[in-house]
């Protein structure tokens, strides 16, 4: 890498260990085997490697970064937490929220010249000029990394050396300080007509991440309907099993939906936070202001050259103020958060629906239980009410096994008809019994 503005160099002072019998390109064909193993997504993790380049050698704490800049190079580097501090200026508690305990956070956050993005499994430091992204070869970020390649094409950095030379028109559009030329508002207004770098990242960012959600929402959709058919149809064990599991997934997928629409509404709702993701505006106009007050003190030097066109401090003051018209015009980010802000409610509202048909199902079967358990009431009244009739008759026959003298037993054939006589009042007793339990609703007609 040369010494460009997007030059990575190791700044960590941990020594470097003996070097092994290991071929030199070892470290390339971890990377191989680790992007050989996404059976999926292969070809992709292949294209990333290629283009990117080897990653430099590990050192002790370090993780594996990828680097894309605004002119649509990349490279693979693995440095440590010490480095990224001072290449992209955060606290250390920001790279604490990209770490593992995080995982399925959701959090968009503005600093002074980064903007530190953690949306599900896309963890990435976005500044002005490049893109940090950690862990490229996952099968999640995969996606990510491609669309990265697609959308942002590949441009070579524009540099004019030689600023003794310039006419009158080119003045008017440019302010050359040391070879390197800056755009002035009037340059800016064209730039302006599509979004700037660390937009176009996060764009990107929302839309993989709304993407991968809705393809969950759908699966789950796709396999949560036949699951609560079968147990309408079928109260079951294996059946219960499955909708504990489903609904154990949806909360989840519910969760996770919440926090990112959360975190877009939070920034929907403060005009000030999204202002200070505007990190290319914020970088112009400083790059702005060190060029104006560059050109008003070399221009009050060599005010007498004839071959120098003269910026006095009238003209510097009005391009200064114009450039900080709109510093707080945050249009363009609220249209993007809004969009996908729509969306996400979109898939929060299928997973509600979901849950919904979930709730309709278990209030179906508690019915369903409800009614067996009334049906169940009901057979055990009406064998209370056959056993009392039993009872009775029991109780009668009892008393006339009795060894008591009666003038009964001296009369002719009683025994059949006072038994079919017993047998019928028990009968006509369970009747009656049941009738009134009827008229009672105590019992279904």
């Amino acid at each position: 890498m040369g010494k460009g503005p997007f030059s990575f160099r190791r700044t960590t002072s941990r020594r470097r260990p003996k070097k092994s019998a290991e071929p030199p390109q070892a470290a390339g064909i971890e990377v191989t085997a680790l992007a050989a193993a996404a059976s999926a997504n292969n070809s992709i993790a292949a294209a990333v490697v290629s283009a990117a380049g080897k990653p430099k050698k590990k050192a002790g704490g370090a993780r594996l970064w990828m680097r894309f800049d605004r002119f649509g190079q990349s490279e693979l580097i693995e440095c440590d937490k010490s480095t990224i501090i001072k290449r992209v200026s955060i606290p250390a508690r920001d790279l604490r929220i990209l770490g593992p305990v995080f995982s399925h956070s959701s959090n968009i956050l503005a600093r002074e010249k980064a903007m530190v993005v953690n949306l599900e499994f896309i963890k990435a430091i976005v500044t002005a000029e490049e893109v940090l992204l950690l862990d490229p070869l996952r099968q999640e970020v995969l996606p990510f990394v491609d669309q990265l390649r697609q959308q942002i094409p590949h441009k070579t950095p524009s540099r004019i050396q030689g600023g003794g030379q310039t006419t009158a028109q080119d003045n008017e559009m440019h302010l050359s300080t040391g070879g390197q030329w800056l755009p002035v508002p009037e340059a800016v207004e064209g730039l302006q007509c599509e979004l700037p770098f660390e937009f176009q990242v996060l764009e990107i960012a929302l839309e993989v991440v709304c993407t991968y959600l809705d393809s969950s929402v759908a699966d789950l959709e796709r396999d949560a309907y036949p699951v609560l058919d079968e147990l309408a149809r079928n109260v079951s064990t294996n059946n219960l099993e499955h909708v504990r599991s489903l609904k154990s997934n949806l909360t989840r997928l519910l969760a996770r939906v919440q926090k990112v629409r959360d975190e877009i509404e939070h920034l929907l709702d403060d005009n000030e936070d999204m202002a200070h993701l505007y990190l290319t505006r914020r970088w112009i106009q400083s790059q702005q202001s060190e060029a104006l007050l560059g050109a008003v003190v070399s221009n009050s030097i060599v005010s007498g050259g004839p071959h120098l066109r003269h910026i006095n401090s009238n003209r510097s003051a009005s391009l200064m103020s114009s450039t900080y018209v709109d510093d707080h015009d945050v249009e363009d980010l609220e249209m993007l958060l809004e969009a996908y802000f729509m969306q996400l409610d979109g898939t929060r509202n299928k997973i509600l629906s979901v849950r919904e048909y979930i709730d309709d199902t278990e209030d179906y079967v508690n019915i369903q239980l409800d009614n067996q358990r009334n049906e169940l009431i009901q057979l055990q009244l009406t064998l209370t009410i056959a056993s009392f009739a039993i009872a009775v008759g029991t109780m009668i026959a009892g008393a006339f096994g009795m060894n008591i003298p009666c003038q009964l037993y001296g009369i002719d054939g009683v025994f059949n008809t006072f038994v079919g006589v017993l047998i019928a009042a028990c009968v006509l007793l369970f009747l009656v019994v049941l009738g009134y339990a009827r008229w009672k609703k105590l019992l279904g007609s």
